[in-house]
């Protein structure tokens, strides 16, 4: 109400101000004075389809005055469209997760280079494209879910645990075609090279317990349901069945142990959300205006919250116990587009080890 008062009096006052103007022959024939009312608009193409991001755009929105025009597909799709559309594309900001789509992306032109000093060192540098095509905004680790009860704390340290004969028949992943388990596959040849990456490959095959189906969360549900030991997921989807209005999603969370690799080597497997400006923008400067706000402290906040991401930039505060209890941990510091890099390599390594 005190903000309603505030402006209904300053309206009163100008409405005052003008009726005490003197009046003149000319005021009546003067045309009134030109004003730039084009509202500013930002066209946003984005792979994302999270709460988190509709709460965003809407504070964007609020603290610029910058509409969005939101266009959402999948990300092979949303990649395809903007390249199909080239110069008349509309698209302004283009949103993606994964670093092989952010990849894919730049590799079709679709990002101009971007001087994104400012934002640095906000954000960590193996998170920002060091081309200057993309930068991250939340991160998301690959890590593993085992069995609470039939499998010991301390019996898989690393990644490369897994291909370990002792798991024949014991683990459930996702099928390659998954941008997640390519990425994960190439951040294994950026470390140990595409033979080891190979031999690595081929040993997850020998141990699955079933083909490969389903998306992340039927992974930990297989662990829960006893088809499987251990699984292969990315952190926020345990996060996502731990806080589930859904009694069954939290008794399967409740029934695995979520366990971060490679902490006393390499780091857990990072990957992250990104964008970029579209190399045709018709709204360059909102693009940047809106990537901005995407790394503030009330937008961080909400991919913790709400969609259990985590923050890209330090210090900020949510509240989340669930992704809390997973902090602190070492993440892999290589610069997340060498994902991208090796993403062809490890899609021929699948296609070798008859990885479905």
């Amino acid at each position: 109400m005190k903000s309603a008062n505030i402006l209904a009096a300053a309206a009163v006052s100008a409405l005052l101000a003008a009726c005490s103007q003197p009046q003149t022959p000319d005021d009546t024939s003067a045309p009134a004075p030109e004003t730039d009312t084009e509202p500013r608009v930002v066209n946003v193409y984005s792979a994302r389809h999270y709460r988190s991001d509709a709460a965003v755009y809407e504070a964007f929105t609020q603290a610029t005055g910058i509409e969005i025009n939101l266009i959402e597909a999948n990300g092979d799709q949303l990649i395809e469209r903007v390249r199909a559309d080239g110069a008349r594309s509309p698209a302004d900001v283009i949103v993606t997760v994964d670093a092989a789509r952010l990849h894919r992306a730049e590799e079709a032109g679709l990002f101009a280079q971007t001087e994104f000093s400012e934002f640095v060192p906000a954000v960590p540098a193996n998170l920002v494209d060091p081309d200057g095509y993309w930068i991250g905004f939340a991160k998301r680790a690959r890590v593993i879910a085992y069995s609470s009860s039939r499998v010991q704390p301390g019996e898989i340290e690393t990644y490369e645990d897994l291909a370990d004969p002792r798991w024949d028949d014991r683990i459930c992943v996702r099928q390659s075609g998954n941008a997640y388990n390519q990425s994960l596959l190439a951040s294994i040849v950026a470390r140990l090279g595409e033979d080891e990456a190979e031999a690595w490959a081929a040993g997850i095959v020998d141990n699955m317990a079933r083909p490969p189906q389903g998306g992340d969360i039927a992974q930990i549900q297989g662990v829960a349901a006893g088809d499987c030991d251990v699984a292969i997921t990315n952190h926020y989807y345990y996060a996502l069945m731990a806080n589930s209005g859904e009694a069954a999603n939290r008794a399967a969370a409740g029934a695995v142990t979520l366990f971060f690799p490679n902490q006393d080597s390499s780091g857990a497997h990072v990957n992250i959300s990104g964008a970029g400006i579209a190399a045709n923008a018709p709204h360059p400067e909102e693009a940047r205006e809106f990537i901005a706000f995407l790394l503030t402290p009330d937008a961080q906040r909400m991919f913790a919250e709400m969609t259990n991401e985590i923050p890209v930039v330090e210090g900020v505060e949510w509240d989340n116990p669930t992704l809390e209890a997973m902090m602190p941990f070492t993440g892999d510091s290589r610069n997340v587009s060498e994902l991208g890099d090796h993403n062809a390599t490890a899609q021929r390594i699948f296609d070798r080890v008859g990885w479905q």
